[in-house]
């Protein structure tokens, strides 16, 4: 996590809000985008009670709009329905097999360096990057902070989506995020699409440039993504196939048991049957 006092020390209460279970609100969720200004206007007067500047949220929500398709998205998730060999042929499995290996070697000594501190090789990590954004190639449309006020808003999931947007907040606060920033329909950022809450738990500098930045950075993404797995039960050393040790990890990142077995059968072509 990026540890510069400066910053750590205006950001405590900040940090709090972001992780603790939402409270009751006085800005009201809807199911529909009716209300969605007001809403807006309310939560940043609660935010505002909660320790975030005024500057930062005026920023913040500048051009925040309700975003239907971030609700379609959250409405549709079809694709996790599928078997896993039609899931690996619509994610490109043997693509990212191919590329992933090229990555490996291209990157060795990052991979090295990952793998040396947190325990978790190469392939994993590289499975998650090309499925998630195709090595960082296309990050998501979605206008971040738009997406994670819209869930916010939503009745279906608000308390969850407050906490991240309260996170996501803390990130455009530390100059970690931008407010422009784009990403995937439920707020993923980055490489490979930390929620912004998972950014503030889990989040590294792995460039040491004094900041955490999942967009640009692809040592920060990768090194944030071993940290996760990390932080789910990762041990060096183990096996991450199904019934091996480390699958738990794995299972931590993605809910979806194809988008498991993907993850540790790419993973393990990539690592050379590992």
């Amino acid at each position: 996590m990026h540890k510069a006092k400066c910053v750590l020390a205006g950001f405590t209460a900040i940090i709090a809000a972001a992780i603790l279970p939402a409270q009751a609100s006085a800005a009201q969720c809807s199911n529909t985008s009716a209300g969605f200004d007001t809403w807006v206007q309310d939560f940043k007067s609660e935010a505002a009670g909660r320790g975030i500047s005024p500057a930062v949220l005026n920023k913040a929500f500048a051009n925040v709009t309700y975003n239907k398709a971030t609700i379609r998205a959250d409405r549709g998730q079809k694709s996790f329905k599928l078997s896993l060999d039609q899931f690996m042929q619509k994610r490109g499995g043997q693509t990212i097999i191919s590329r992933g290996k090229k990555m490996k070697a291209q990157n060795a000594a990052l991979f090295n360096s990952i793998e040396n501190r947190y325990g978790v090789p190469a392939g994993p990590i590289i499975a998650i990057w090309g499925m998630e954004t195709g090595f960082g190639g296309f990050l998501g449309k979605e206008h971040t902070l738009s997406a994670v006020s819209t869930l916010s808003f939503d009745c279906r999931r608000s308390d969850f989506f407050t906490n991240q947007l309260y996170a996501a907040l803390t990130l455009v606060q530390r100059g970690d995020l931008s407010p422009d920033a784009r990403g995937a329909a439920h707020g993923e950022i980055g490489q490979t699409q930390f929620l912004p809450a998972n950014v503030l738990k889990y989040g590294v500098d792995g460039d040491g440039n004094g900041h955490i930045d999942m967009v640009r950075s692809k040592a920060d993404a990768l090194a944030s993504t071993a940290n996760f797995l990390r932080g789910h039960g990762w041990t060096a050393g183990a096996g991450y196939q199904p019934g091996q040790p480390n699958f738990g990890a794995i299972q931590g990142w993605n809910a979806a048991s194809v988008y498991q077995q993907a993850i540790a059968i790419i993973g393990a072509e990539i690592d050379g049957g590992r």
